[in-house]
């Protein structure tokens, strides 16, 4: 009976995760609108000053090339990959080592390669591979290790044992992480809010059981209380009680979450990494404690292996050409979400393997920006203290951007939350910080003021090496190239769309790793 609860809790908690992560950023979205378009004093429109205590881009910046890059991202995708392999191994031999099984290269091998699976939504993050492409990978998957435990086992084993066994052992894991990684908001956010709803689920399972007792018991409290509210409104009220006890340590566990992603303590990756790999093994932890009781929590032994990892991924991290990271600003016009979200998916996640990135928050780019501080931040109520309110809000702002690579080393997307009538102060400073510039203009129109201001602006600043602006046949280039016209040669590269076919990833990578110049020259 508690194993049957155990994994009711975790599938209530999958749903209302789902749910909430949805609901999450269809708030944060209003909100985010509401502030930008909030009136803001009087002082936050007067021009901004350089701000020379910003000490963020000083020195030569690395030669990075596009092979770096490719290297980079090769080594992380075969990182976790190997991860993955060593923590199926390890499970495979606890479980034979429980179950007093035969441990033979044959079985270990095989049964390893089946357990392997979590590794597909952090390779799914990595490549922000579309929601259908990551069903599909999982769908593939259980098939051909179904079909590979089918011909590596004996006779005695049917095909129809090992698909009943992998739909209870592997299927349910599976269907869990599908849905919590199936969308933008719900890849982003929902990993997130899982613990957080699991607790809440958990106190209510109590609490319905404590009513349980109470009616046993015969009170007569019990009788009293479903006379005033009904046997329904009694259960509801038993089951939603506890919530009111649980909301302060679940609470605490957001904030620290927070807190532990802003230090760096965990990454995205390795957060999503580490859940997925805690709900791959409660099944076969449960199962065990038939037999062994809290002894089964041996089975949580391979989730050693991530902080081993963690550590020599960051200790061991191919160094860097000298000179600082790269920093990339990204801009484009505002209310064309699909393109410069599939541009996101694309690029800017392959750039994050070499170098930083800012930008100006916008709601098109919400899912694929949005993290733990951010989650916890707005829940608490404190979404509009990180917007700037006027030009001396920019250094504190531009003091919190986080400059370094996470464990695994990809660095994180930095973002300036603005007014209506900050955001061009807050552009002038990003540009001071940055190296190269991908600002995206496809279906630009001369109506579009806020672009031409910031091409003019990235015409009349130094510092800039590069500037690659994307267009298309929609593209009204007349003006966007006259507001430019007296920018020093060679900063601009106008990359053309032919038709709805977006340019290859490294023909937009490739000019913005271009070898920049040394401050010497």
């Amino acid at each position: 009976m508690l194993v049957g609860q155990i994994i009711s809790v975790l599938e209530l908690a999958t749903v209302l995760a789902v749910l909430s992560s949805l609901l999450v950023a269809r708030l944060y979205r209003r909100s985010m609108k509401c502030l930008m378009q909030a009136p803001v004093n009087q002082g936050a429109t007067e021009v901004s000053t350089p701000f020379a205590s910003i000490p963020i881009k000083t020195g030569d910046c690395a030669r990075i090339t596009l092979t770096d890059n490719r290297r980079a991202y090769r080594r992380l995708m075969l990182s976790f990959l190997f991860l993955s392999v060593v923590m199926s191994l390890t499970r495979t031999v606890i479980l034979q080592v429980i179950s007093d099984g035969p441990i033979t290269f044959k079985i270990i091998a095989t049964l390893g390669v089946a357990y392997s699976w979590p590794v597909l939504p952090v390779l799914a993050v990595i490549g922000r591979w579309s929601r259908w492409r990551f069903v599909g990978a999982m769908f593939v998957w259980f098939w051909l290790a179904v079909l590979m435990l089918a011909w590596r086992t004996n006779e005695n084993v049917t095909t129809a044992m090992i698909l009943k066994w992998m739909l209870i052992d592997v299927g349910i894991p599976i269907f869990v992480v599908t849905a919590l990684c199936l969308g933008g908001a719900t890849r982003a956010i929902g990993p997130w809010l899982a613990p957080l709803l699991a607790l809440f689920c958990a106190s209510s399972l109590i609490g319905v059981q404590m009513m349980f007792a109470i009616v046993a018991a015969q009170s007569p409290i019990i009788f009293w209380l479903s006379g005033l509210l009904s046997v329904n409104g009694v259960i509801a009220l038993f089951a939603l009680l506890p919530w009111l006890l649980v909301w302060w340590p679940a609470r605490a566990i957001g904030r620290w979450l927070a807190r532990a992603y802003r230090k760096r303590q965990v990454s995205e990756l390795f957060y999503l990494f580490t859940a997925v790999w805690v709900i791959a093994l409660i099944g076969p932890a449960l199962l065990a404690s038939h037999d062994i009781g809290w002894g089964a929590l041996v089975c949580f032994l391979p989730l050693l292996w991530i902080l081993l990892a963690a550590w020599l991924m960051q200790r061991f991290r191919t160094a860097a050409p000298s000179g600082r990271p790269p920093t990339l600003l990204v801009l484009r016009v505002f209310q064309q979400d699909t393109n410069v979200q599939d541009l996101f998916d694309r690029v800017i996640e392959r750039w994050r393997l070499s170098g930083n990135t800012v930008l100006i928050a916008g709601t098109d780019l919400l899912e694929r920006t949005i993290d733990a501080e951010d989650i916890f931040t707005f829940i608490d109520g404190r979404l509009a203290e990180r917007f700037i309110q006027s030009p001396t809000d920019i250094p504190r702002r531009l003091a919190d951007f986080e400059w370094q690579p996470d464990l695994e080393g990809r660095f994180r997307v930095n973002e300036c939350y603005c007014h209506d009538t900050t955001w061009q102060q807050a552009l002038a400073e990003l540009i001071r910080v940055s190296d190269v510039v991908l600002m995206d203009l496809r279906n630009f129109v001369e109506q579009n003021k806020g672009c031409l201001h910031e091409l003019q602006v990235l015409a009349s600043l130094p510092g800039l090496h590069r500037v690659v602006v994307l267009v298309n046949d929609q593209t009204e280039l007349i003006p966007a190239q006259a507001a430019v016209a007296k920018a020093p040669d060679g900063r601009f590269v106008w990359l053309k769309q032919l038709g709805n076919t977006p340019l290859t990833t490294n023909e937009v990578l490739a000019p913005l790793f271009t070898t920049p110049p040394t401050a010497a020259s």
